[in-house]
């Protein structure tokens, strides 16, 4: 009954969500008590509630000094000059243009953290789309699947550290078979780059580009797409003389973040303040520069929030392990020796409608307990349950995502309509990629 009662949970809050009959924040709050008092757990529903916010209270947090610190840095002109050298390459080509941020994301992605990839990749790229019309859902959708090969793989990424954690893995025996399709996967997307430029090039052609500055209204149009004011005339917030330690900033930011000597969120606290400071030391400045982005930092953290009050009524009622059980059950003995590609190819649908968290420390040590009594390995189903990655990386419980939609100013209905196609295809792709390799074996 509860299995039924959380898939259809699921079904309506996604039909909700893609047919835009009620708001994301809405949604992610409302459906989930309607239905765990349907189920006669209303006398829970409080500490279920708690339960879930303080699981992303850490996110929220990140997610609020993360947007403002990188704010602040964007607001200063920190990448005025990333952007000035890409319009030198790429020179208004769509296919080019689409190319460089799988590239571009892909590397920023090597440190495993999705805001600061999101931050980076569309702070630098989203004025070039703006310039010359090209589609950004290209940028956000190129963005999120280069986090989720990145991210999802490397150990130190999120994903890949809980499955180590859970099934209490060696990293390097865990990492180094899926080195192959790590780097298969991201040619992949940058071959998927290639086919959403060639489409956009069809669409809108090239770009005359020819100056070697950025265009000032580039910047206004990018000012305008995040909701962000900026100055005029004689109180402008650029700071091209402060250009060298904002930059030694984010690489400190960027080095403490992947050492892990500090929590990411008292982390980007810290950097935020002193990035406000050094900046614009003048008060009344740094209020404002506060309020500019409060708008867009305010509305991610909400969606937040709502998210954990999703998870924590998901986790509480145990609907997500009746629906883990049920498919469990269904699954004939026949099928035994093709758990891996099964559990890398049901990881898509469970971790689109769970948390990373939910999904790892919740179900896989379930679906590692089944597969060994076909005699299947536990750390091939670790590795099978990361293939999911490119579409766990489009659900509306991923903190994250809320970030990339509100820069690229897209609802997530319409990123979500978008993209999927192309991470369900990547999924299938990463995962063909490691039966290929021997990082998954059929028995």
């Amino acid at each position: 009954m509860l299995a039924i009662l959380g898939t259809v949970m699921i079904v309506v809050f996604t039909y909700l969500i893609m047919a835009k009959r009620l708001s994301p924040i809405a949604s992610l709050t409302l459906i989930p008590v309607v239905f765990a008092v349907l189920g006669g757990f209303g006398g829970k529903l409080g500490t279920m509630i708690m339960d879930g916010l303080k699981l992303v209270a850490p996110s929220a947090a990140l997610l609020l000094f993360a947007i403002l610190f990188f704010g602040i840095l964007i607001d200063a002109g920190l990448f005025d000059p990333l952007i000035e050298k890409i319009l030198k390459i790429v020179k208004g080509d769509p296919v080019k243009i689409a190319m460089g941020t799988a590239i571009l994301s892909l590397l920023v992605a090597l440190d495993g953290d999705g805001t600061t990839t999101y931050m980076i990749a569309v702070s630098a790229l989203l004025p070039l789309y703006i310039r010359i019309g090209m589609n950004p859902l290209i940028l956000a959708t190129v963005s999120m699947l280069s986090l989720s090969i990145m991210s999802g793989m490397t150990p130190w990424g999120g994903p890949a550290t809980r499955a180590i954690a859970v099934m209490g893995l060696d990293a390097s025996e865990f990492f180094i078979p899926l080195l192959p399709t790590m780097i298969g996967g991201a040619l992949w997307v940058v071959f998927t780059g290639y086919l959403l430029g060639k489409r956009e090039r069809r669409r809108i052609g090239i770009a005359d580009i020819q100056h070697n500055k950025v265009d000032p209204e580039i910047l206004s149009q990018l000012a305008a797409a995040q909701e962000t004011v900026y100055d005029d005339g004689s109180a402008s917030i650029k700071r091209p003389h402060l250009r060298y330690f904002n930059l030694l900033l984010v690489l400190m930011i960027m080095t403490v973040l992947v050492m892990g000597l500090l929590p990411a969120p008292a982390l980007f606290l810290v950097g935020f303040i002193i990035a406000l400071m050094i900046n614009y030391p003048n008060l009344d400045l740094q209020k404002e520069r506060i309020a500019a982005h409060a708008n867009n930092a305010l509305t991610v953290v909400l969606l937040v929030f709502a998210a954990g009050v999703f998870a924590g009524i998901l986790s509480g009622t145990k609907m997500v392990d009746a629906i883990a059980q049920a498919l469990i059950s269904i699954i004939p003995d026949s099928a035994g020796p093709l758990f891996p590609a099964i559990g890398a190819i049901t990881s898509m649908p469970f971790t689109f409608v769970l948390s990373n968290d939910a999904y790892y420390f919740g179900v896989l040590p379930i679906l590692a307990e089944a597969a060994s009594a076909y005699g299947v390995s536990p750390i091939e189903i670790a590795r099978a349950s990361i293939m999911g990655q490119p579409v766990h990386l489009m659900s509306p419980l991923v903190a994250s995502t809320f970030l990339l939609v509100s820069m690229v100013n897209v609802d997530i209905s319409e990123f979500q309509r978008f993209a999927y196609k192309w991470a369900i295809l990547t999924g299938v792709v990463i995962t063909g990629l490691a039966l290929l390799t021997g990082a998954l074996t059929l028995l």
